[in-house]
């Protein structure tokens, strides 16, 4: 069945219980054959084959229930989570919105999942080896009150000490808008603190580590970030979670209070990883996310620097399969300018 079709049943619904009733019926859904790497879309990042550049981001799969099938849709990589050490409900509900009017959404989630170790057992059930089957990523994030209370970090050792044996890498989330106090953690002090302690807890397993970050920095802040990034080791950088900005919005849920994502996110946020990579140059791979909905604006971020690309919001208006669509379109656009493969293309704009 058409998307087009069922899109207006679904919009019919809370966006929270429509979200809650797709990850329903992937549950039901047996796992797909294994994806096969495409010799054009192939790519390496920390040592890490991705079959192909397109990933579904953070947000969607919080608890890790349905990653390990996201191949099935196209998708090269999956990153579950946020996943804190203790369960916690999140903020109050209503929090997620739908804008209709400008292909977006808004979420003031707050972090809500049932904790890294019912998610540890969880994913372990279906978990091949790290480095067989589909590429999983796990985001980690600090409980609310630890936050609250300056113990944000060793919540962060405790992500990676948990989750680290079932991850192929690990994103250190400081960038949420829906944690009070959590986006302190990109000033310089604390991120060499956090980083530092970070790099130690990963140990001799080595398992990559992502920091991804807010696109609401000023040019100081990005160089803190990079700089950092550089110093610790980071393996790769994530552009950019959700905005606070309100561009001119057309939807009457314009103004509610939260992270703005999609169609009016994609020039920040491309413009925020052009930032990064006049920073790191080719020093650190760059993970574009914001606002893509299109092979297009997925070829674009990685002209401009980015190995991988990841989409979540899209996924509400263009339907599930849209990650083939992105793959497709991408080896159109590389065959039209003789580009034989993504890593020949990162950066070229740069």
């Amino acid at each position: 069945m058409s998307y087009r079709l069922i899109r207006p049943l679904l919009f019919a619904l809370d966006a929270e219980r429509a979200h809650n009733l797709s990850i329903a019926a992937l549950r039901l859904m047996p796992v797909p054959a294994p994806i096969t790497a495409d010799p054009m879309l192939a790519t390496t990042v920390a040592g890490i084959c991705f079959p192909n550049p397109v990933g579904l981001a953070a947000g969607y799969d919080k608890d890790g229930r349905v990653a390990h099938k996201m191949h099935g849709l196209g998708f090269g990589f999956a990153e579950l989570g946020t996943l804190t050490p203790l369960a916690q409900p999140g903020n109050p509900q209503p929090r997620l919105f739908r804008l209709v009017e400008d292909k977006a959404v808004i979420n003031r989630f707050g972090f809500n999942n049932g904790g890294q170790g019912a998610a540890a057992d969880r994913i372990a059930r279906y978990r091949r080896p790290v480095g067989q089957g589909p590429v999983i990523g796990i985001n980690i994030g600090a409980n609310k009150e630890a936050t609250a209370a300056g113990r944000g970090v060793a919540d962060y050792v405790t992500g990676v000490t948990c989750m680290a044996p079932l991850a192929d890498y690990l994103t250190v989330n400081i960038s949420s808008p829906n944690t009070p106090g959590l986006r302190a953690l990109q000033d310089r002090a604390a991120l060499d603190q956090l980083l530092g302690a970070v790099m130690a807890a990963r140990g001799a397993d080595r398992t990559p580590i992502f920091l991804k970050v807010a696109p609401d920095l000023a040019p100081a802040d990005m160089e803190d970030i990079a700089a950092a990034c550089i110093d610790h080791g980071v393996d790769a950088l994530i552009v950019s979670n959700t905005t606070l900005s309100r561009p001119a919005l057309r939807s009457p849920h314009g103004n509610e209070a939260g992270g703005l994502s999609g169609a009016p996110l994609t020039d920040l946020s491309l413009a925020r990883l052009k930032d990064f990579r006049r920073l790191v140059g080719a020093r650190l791979p760059l993970i574009g996310v914001g606002g893509i909905a299109n092979a297009d604006q997925a070829y674009a971020r990685i002209r401009a620097g980015a190995s991988l690309v990841q989409l979540y919001s899209a996924l509400v208006y263009e339907g599930p399969y849209l990650a083939r669509r992105i793959n497709a379109g991408l080896k159109a656009l590389m065959a039209r300018d003789g580009v034989r493969t993504v890593a020949d293309l990162v950066g070229v704009d740069a």
